[in-house]
């Protein structure tokens, strides 16, 4: 295979394989203390907490968000994962010719809404307009700073009561075996709203995505303390997720299915298109990895958030195992490997 295809940009192994054997091995340099090569949510670099994405989402408006909320979003929420408060956005439109003004302000607007509920702001940016049929309409650049999450400092001495952790951010390689798997609510809701609007299913009830900033609710946990990390299951969604925390961290992970919150609706959507919901990209939830004794009171703490109030503990790390296992709601258990990509392709 040597041209790209959409599974490089699904979230999967085919895109992690494009990142290490072109991108790292080419652009994997320089003094950051979370670098590159980590592949962790952002970066930081001279105490600065950076990040970029691109946002293609096809439909630009779909139930629950649309491409503006969605890519300030994905930014708030990268650059919350490491433990990080979010400061200014950078933004860059790249148009097609023709696009509609009253659609152009209708994202902005949402930007602006977004913007305000994340408390973070638009500081900088670009605009390019490229001619018809260049470009399928709208895509969007949003890259973030922030800086070191006042309760951070707390939060990881909570951690070192109970062991010895190095780092000064939540990273993916934290994780050990014993700690508690959260996620912050119900999974498959963004990537099956966005295929039911793009194809037209008619399914029972009205699916909308999770898309939302993520930061107030990274507070109340950080607060709490005794937090190691915390990721957001996007594009490859809890699968693919999990899969890179017990690669980095070296641990297996224990996953009971029957903790795991889906709704009903996307639950039936997946089943009758033959799809796993466990690999289907989310943007409003995160997985988060506490000490064992702690991980109630963060979960109690972000329960009380509108983004966490369908919170579990889904599972716990383990050395037992070298991969992640999940325990099936019949009781028997199997491997859960990383997808090959997001069955749903450009969900951002």
């Amino acid at each position: 295979m040597d041209r790209i295809t959409i599974a490089h940009g699904a979230g999967g192994v085919v895109m992690q394989s494009l990142i290490k054997d072109f991108i790292l091995k080419n652009l994997s340099w320089g003094n950051a203390e979370v670098p590159l090569e980590a592949l962790d949510d952002a970066a930081v670099v001279d105490g600065i907490v950076i990040k970029s994405d691109s946002y293609t989402v096809k439909p630009l408006f779909f139930p629950g968000g649309d491409i503006g909320r969605l890519a300030v979003s994905g930014t708030v929420n990268d650059i919350s994962m490491l433990g990080a408060e979010p400061v200014a956005l950078a933004m860059g439109f790249v148009l097609e010719e023709g696009f509609p003004l009253s659609d152009f302000e209708r994202i902005i607007l949402s930007i602006r809404q977004t913007c305000i509920e994340a408390d973070v702001f638009v500081a900088t940016g670009d605009t390019k307009v490229v001619e018809r049929g260049a470009l399928d309409k709208f895509i969007i650049n949003s890259s973030g700073i922030g800086r070191r999450h006042a309760a951070l400092d707390y939060n990881l001495s909570v951690v070192r009561r109970y062991r010895n952790l190095e780092t000064r951010w939540l990273l993916d390689s934290n994780i050990r075996p014993g700690d508690k798997i959260i996620v912050s609510g119900t999974i498959g809701d963004h990537g099956i709203a966005i295929l039911s609007s793009r194809e037209g299913y008619g399914f029972d009830t009205v699916i909308k995505s999770d898309v939302a900033p993520l930061n107030k609710m990274v507070k109340k946990a950080l607060e709490v303390g005794g937090v190691v990390a915390m990721k957001d299951p996007t594009r490859g969604g809890l699968s693919n997720a999990l899969n890179e925390w017990s690669q980095k961290s070296g641990v297996g992970l224990y996953i009971k299915e029957e903790k795991i919150p889906i709704r009903e609706g996307v639950r039936a959507a997946c089943e009758m298109l033959g799809i796993d919901p466990l690999e289907v990209g989310n943007e409003g939830k995160a997985i988060i990895a506490v000490v064992p004794h702690m991980a109630e009171a963060v979960l109690e703490a972000i329960r009380e958030t509108p983004e966490g109030r369908d919170a579990e503990i889904i599972g716990e790390a383990t050395d037992k195992y070298e991969h992640v296992v999940l325990e099936t709601i019949v009781g028997g258990r199997r491997l859960l490997p990383p997808p090959i990509g997001d069955p749903v392709p450009r969900i951002c």
